[in-house]
């Protein structure tokens, strides 16, 4: 076979070299040691929970070295494109603190741009580059077409995918499909020009050296040391419209772009054979490979599944509806990435995620298990440690958008809002009621709309708390400082027969018709109607005399 004139005959039309292309695309000028990762997602859809895993390492990774971390999008597979997804998923990743250095970029007229020297970062746009060195391939002898006549190929595309990528993919009997491989490979130069002349499309596969039998060492960062088999199969390069498979065009970008690392999930490892032949065949120095685990979620029965798109919590958008604050999201993520994170976290509380130094031994490569119940334990512990400032600013912001009225409350008295969010904030020990935005309006609601909740207890002598709420009335004056209100609280539960004094009550019970933080209580769901809420003083503070007062006024006359 003259592989050089079946080059000619495949790609007439291809005069660059991949010296050429190398030349376009030059070694990076980094630091020593910079890593450069990418993320490179095909935007069919929402942006699923699990595309943070590889975006946030990979920013992470880049970063910390003083690399670079792109965005390419692989969009090959027009099919399951969706419009606007590509433009979706950088704005969502960017409002998760995902930023890239260069990549796909959303231009000022909202559509995807290109922004650095290594572009074009959408694959659909590479074809030439592709194309270069797919010839290069077959003037080497290292792959070769597989010609399909138009009514076979539109009986392919007719069928349904799954036996659509086995027939092309010469999975259908092994026995079979090794005979139609060899067969397919010993086409001669009269065959292709008579294809040629028809008009009939080809595939372009790989001539697979691999024997199956033998093993090849490889160092994954994340799984250690493995021995897969060679490939002995001869998968597609480019499909018959001349776009190339994932296969192929990961490769040439990786290594045209400069990828130092490649992040993907552990579903890949089958396909890393092929990929370290089509490394070896072009001559490119291999990247460094991590092939994370997958998320996973316990499922009614306690068992181990996969974190599928169907289930709550996969969609990115999820997140937003339901009130989570990005940086919530993210360091969350960070405890499940990293098993000392938390450890970290406690040494330095005040500092962002960002200041944690990410590793790559510390990562899991078994499943991370996603638990809601955990997501809310992190959210709590940052929102206590923000401002009632930033508090009152994300919040209203969500609110506006997912529960206009309710946001309509919180932008009607900014000052009264911010006020409200600062009771029990700052110290050792700040108040924790909020895991997302959405926990805001049942905590605080009651300052906008007075609802009653809560009951007292059916324990309780219902004079009793007549008479403190209107001895309450009689003395209280909102010029007290708390020592002074809550020293009149106490002498109310004197007065009434209830202990003021938690030790003297702990020690004889029955001495006493109850205790002040009965008396507490009483007032509590008057005001609030609500058994657990914020510090009642600074409530009422918030609240004002006359609102206070009418409150606790319609609580006597319905007792």
């Amino acid at each position: 076979m003259d592989y050089q004139k079946l080059a000619e005959l495949l790609f007439p039309h291809v005069t660059e070299t991949p010296a050429a292309m190398e030349a376009k695309f030059p070694p990076r000028n980094l630091p020593e040691g910079a890593k450069v990762t990418r993320f490179a997602p095909s935007p069919t859809g929402f942006v699923h929970f699990g595309g943070l895993f590889p975006s946030t390492i990979g920013e992470r990774l880049a970063h910390q070295s003083g690399g670079v971390f792109m965005l390419r999008i692989e969009d090959t597979d027009a099919k399951r494109e969706v419009d606007g997804a590509a433009e979706g998923l950088i704005r969502t990743l960017e409002h998760y603190g995902i930023r890239f250095d260069e990549g796909a970029v959303i231009g000022e007229d909202g559509t995807i741009c290109d922004k650095g020297d290594y572009g074009p970062y959408k694959q659909s746009q590479r074809g030439p580059i592709y194309h270069v060195f797919a010839k290069q391939l077959v003037s080497e002898g290292k792959a070769y077409p597989v010609f399909t006549t138009k009514e076979e190929l539109e009986a392919l595309n007719a069928a349904d995918k799954k036996a659509e990528i086995k027939a092309k993919d010469w999975h259908e009997d092994q026995t079979e499909a090794r005979e139609k491989m060899l067969e397919a490979r010993n086409i001669t130069i009269e065959e292709v020009e008579e294809n040629l002349k028809a008009g009939n499309p080809f595939v372009l596969r790989i001539l697979a050296d691999g024997d199956p039998e033998k093993k090849l060492r490889f160092t994954d960062l994340i799984k250690g040391n493995l021995e897969i088999p060679e490939n002995d199969e001869d998968f597609v390069l480019l499909k018959s419209d001349g776009i190339p498979t994932y296969h192929f065009a990961h490769a040439v970008d990786d290594h045209l772009m400069g990828t130092t690392h490649v992040i993907r999930g552990e579903e890949w490892l089958p396909s890393l054979p092929k990929h370290l032949m089509l490394f070896r065949y072009l001559g490119f120095k291999l990247p460094k490979f991590m092939h994370i685990a997958q998320i996973m979620r316990l499922d009614e029965n306690g068992n181990k599944k996969k974190l599928s798109k169907r289930d709550m919590g996969a969609n990115m958008d999820d997140y937003s509806r339901m009130g989570y604050a990005p940086a919530c999201v993210c360091e969350y993520i960070m405890t499940l990435l990293n098993s000392n994170y938390e450890e970290w976290h406690m040494q330095n509380p005040e500092k962002p995620y960002t200041d944690f130094p990410f590793n790559i031994k510390k990562m899991s490569n078994s499943g991370c298990l996603f638990d809601f119940n955990k997501l809310n334990d992190v959210s709590k512990n940052i929102i206590s440690r923000m401002s009632a400032k930033e508090v009152t600013e994300q919040v209203t912001a969500w609110a506006l958008e997912y529960d206009p009225a309710f946001g309509a409350q919180l932008s009607r008295d900014p000052a009264m809002t911010e006020a409200i969010f600062a009771i029990g904030r700052g110290g050792k020990k700040p108040r924790k009621d909020l895991a997302t935005w959405a926990d805001a309006k049942p905590y605080m609601g009651f300052f906008f709309d007075y609802v009653q909740e809560d009951e007292y207890d059916e324990s309780f002598d219902r004079a009793d708390i007549k008479t403190a709420l209107e001895q309450f009335l009689a003395s209280y004056d909102p010029a007290d400082d708390m020592n002074a209100w809550f020293e009149k609280v106490k002498g109310i539960a004197r007065a009434i027969g209830y202990a003021d004094d938690m030790k003297a009550y702990k020690a004889d019970p029955t001495a006493f018709r109850g205790n002040i933080a009965d008396v507490s209580m009483f007032l509590r769901v008057a005001v609030t109607g609500k058994l657990n809420a914020p510090d009642l003083y600074t409530v009422m503070q918030i609240l004002g005399e006359d609102e206070t007062r009418a409150r606790i006024t319609r609580m006597i006359e319905t007792l």
